[in-house]
């Protein structure tokens, strides 16, 4: 019998502080050349590690391997120009010097090929790596080309897919789609974003998710939140779309946040991914904590189809209290499945 609630994380880890500087959304790196090529190895393996230890089934590199999850993906295509950057407003929610779109956008050579293929020859454990969706793509940008947010996703979407395809040889298991920008726009949702995103994952025979949370626990994230009032029903708008999409599963916030989780119901037919860790603090879970979390969203989805996860990202937090957490999902995950 296969294992139920096999636990996974959204994606990042923090970084050891000898790559970058800890605690900082960013960071620049801190090692260069064959040193930082020699650094971001062994910050690999000790995310690995970190999961392993702790009892995670479907592990990530941390995203160790990259400075930020969007723009790294950026430095790879032509058609973007990093060197006058635009102010834009992201998420509708801070400011931020963006590169700008002066062409078309092609990439150039496999972006995170050769970080997948490292990453599942560190681990025999199912394997999951991210990318940046196409709508919040063309939302950490300036777009002086297209002149048309649809377009430029369609763009990127081509480009996502080739990515990964390759990604998909390379040996994973599960390609994350993180699309944020889905808890924001939600008539381009329903006009072009779900398409878009198929069109990125179209013809993977590996698990394809989606990720769709309230941003890591940074100040502006937490502000946009105490303005949504004592009921968080975004995804309300966007879960009916995404289950009759083509994608398997999705990733969602609900640890010490205020969406209702029946919400959850809406999203029949599709694996759950259940953030049971509240990424804006640095207070570890009780394992009680993170099992009552399971339990609740156990009204609303079969036990099957439930996937105990982390909030979003944790690069923003200590090492330390990154590990803790993951220990505390595990353990969360067992009690119930031993219960």
């Amino acid at each position: 019998m296969s294992k139920v609630l096999e636990t996974t994380i959204a994606g990042s880890l923090p970084k050891p502080r000898w790559l970058a500087e800890p605690n900082v959304l960013w960071a620049p790196w801190r090692l260069e050349g064959d040193a930082l090529t020699e650094g971001i190895a062994d910050a690999v393996r000790l995310a690995v590690d970190d999961q392993e230890e702790a009892g995670i089934d479907i592990v990530t590199d941390g995203e160790q391997t990259r400075r930020h999850f969007v723009t790294t993906f950026l430095e790879a295509l032509d058609g973007v120009d990093f060197e006058h950057r635009k102010t834009v407003r992201i998420r509708n929610r801070y400011d931020a010097a963006v590169p700008v779109v002066v062409g078309p956008v092609a990439r150039r050579h496999p972006v995170f090929v050769d970080a997948a293929r490292f990453l599942r020859s560190a681990t025999r454990r199912k394997i999951k790596v991210t990318l940046p969706g196409p709508m919040t793509l063309v939302d950490t940008l300036y777009d002086a080309h297209y002149r048309s947010r649809e377009k430029l996703a369609s763009a990127f979407a081509e480009i996502l897919n080739d990515e990964a395809r390759a990604i998909e040889a390379a040996g994973a298991d599960v390609i994350q789609f993180d699309e944020p920008a889905f808890n924001v726009y939600f008539d381009e949702v329903r006009d072009w974003g779900v398409r878009t995103l198929e069109r990125a994952a179209q013809g993977l025979a590996c698990t394809t998710a989606v990720h769709i949370c309230y941003g890591y626990g940074i100040k502006a994230n937490i502000d946009w939140k105490q303005t949504l009032g004592s009921e968080w029903r975004q995804y309300e708008q966007t879960f009916p779309l995404l289950a009759q999409s083509s994608i398997g599963q999705v990733s969602l916030e609900c640890a010490k946040s205020h969406v209702p989780v029946e919400l959850i119901s809406l999203l029949e037919g599709k694996d759950v991914l259940v953030g049971a860790i509240d990424v804006a603090t640095e207070t570890v879970e009780t394992p009680e904590a993170v099992a009552a979390t399971i339990t609740q969203a156990l009204r609303h989805v079969p036990i099957e189809r439930l996937y105990p996860c982390t909030n979003c990202g944790m690069v923003p937090l200590s090492r330390a209290v990154a590990r803790g957490k993951l220990r505390a999902l595990a353990a969360g995950a067992a009690l119930v499945r031993g219960g």
